[in-house]
């Protein structure tokens, strides 16, 4: 029996949604939606993996949760049709993550990059958390035995441990799988990056060798979904160039990473490809390209900030949504885990 083809994305709580985000995973999130099943958590249990002075502590926590939930609906997401809500809602999240951490190796674990990354020269001071997101991922994943993920490079090799995770729990329990009638000794799917399309990696306004970020000290670096039309302006026209006119071919923009990062906002936003832009914007100075790339972001930009305003002004709307979508995704998710139990042997009541 094969697998019902569901999309599982998460979209951590961390504050400050920019475009970056936006472009390189909302947008994707919207367009998923009309041609896939989609499950879209906010994933506020991985948020909390590192020190308080990154996720805020508990009421900056609750607020950035309404404000990813607000991001999504704002953007366009449909959480009628698809499932939306925040992961510590289901607690089947945590139970099938600790059976997972008694199925993966630590060795899977101690290649993991990001955890280097994140964690740093104080490794040993870092959380067991952060350590062990990638399990807590994998169980995100396979409770909803979701078989599509859109991943960014940064997580791709939190993918392949899932699917080692799945393929490993489907051998140390093939027999009682097969036992229990499922999919010929098959449980849990290996699941699948969904390809979106090129990525839009965007970098800083203010440096174009630096992903655009919530941690960087200028807040003109970036262009926050919450900003005004006004600012959204401004700060395209503040934004890092160089003296030179625009080229009229694409790779004129090599070795030119604030050019070739505007360029790229601009093609993004616009749906056409760089080489389009050019073609519009080529040989011509920086001046008139940011005052039309201004307009642009503000007319695709502003209309999801004001939206966002007018839903996190009203919490109680938010949390019914997430509410609503937590029972849809904890139906899906406590299936799972009955099944889940009943193949690793724990007495359940039934």
């Amino acid at each position: 029996m094969p697998f019902v083809e569901r999309v599982f994305s998460g979209v951590q709580p961390t504050g400050n949604l920019h475009l970056g985000n936006y472009l390189g995973a909302i947008v994707n999130f919207v367009k998923m939606q009309e041609t896939h099943n989609c499950i879209y958590c906010v994933v506020d249990m991985h948020a909390i993996t590192q020190g308080v002075d990154v996720w805020g502590g508990p009421v900056e926590l609750a607020r950035n949760t309404r404000e990813v939930t607000a991001a999504f609906i704002a953007a366009g997401i449909d959480p009628k049709k698809h499932i939306v809500f925040n992961q510590s809602q289901v607690s089947g999240h945590a139970e099938l993550a600790w059976i997972f951490n008694c199925v993966a190796r630590t060795g899977w674990l101690d290649r993991m990059t990001q955890f280097k990354e994140k964690a740093g020269k104080n490794r040993e001071n870092a959380s067991v958390g952060l350590y062990d997101y990638p399990v807590l991922m994998a169980a995100d994943i396979l409770l909803y035995r979701a078989t599509h993920v859109p991943v960014g490079e940064d997580q791709k090799q939190h993918l392949e441990l899932s699917r080692d995770i799945a393929q490993k729990f489907n051998n140390d329990f093939g027999d009682s799988i097969r036992a229990q009638g499922t999919n010929d000794g098959l449980f849990f799917p290996l699941p699948e990056p969904l390809i979106t399309g090129p990525a839009t990696r965007v970098m800083s306004l203010r440096d174009g060798t630096k992903k655009m970020s919530k941690s960087d000290a200028s807040d003109n670096s970036r262009i926050n979904l919450t900003d005004d039309a006004d600012t959204i302006a401004q700060k395209i026209r503040k934004a890092k160039t160089d003296p030179e006119p625009l080229p009229t071919e694409e790779k004129g923009l090599d070795a030119r990473p604030e050019a070739d990062n505007l360029v790229g906002i601009f093609a993004a936003l616009s749906g056409r490809s760089k080489a389009e832009v050019l073609r519009d914007f080529g040989g011509g100075q920086f001046s008139s390209f940011k005052n039309a790339l201004a307009e642009l972001c503000v007319t695709k930009l502003a209309p999801i900030a004001g939206e966002m305003k007018r839903l996190v002004a009203d919490p109680g709307h938010i949390d019914a949504i997430l509410n609503e979508g937590s029972d849809r995704a904890r139906a899906i998710a406590d299936e799972t885990m009955k099944l889940s139990k009943d193949i690793v042997g724990f007495i359940r009541r039934r």
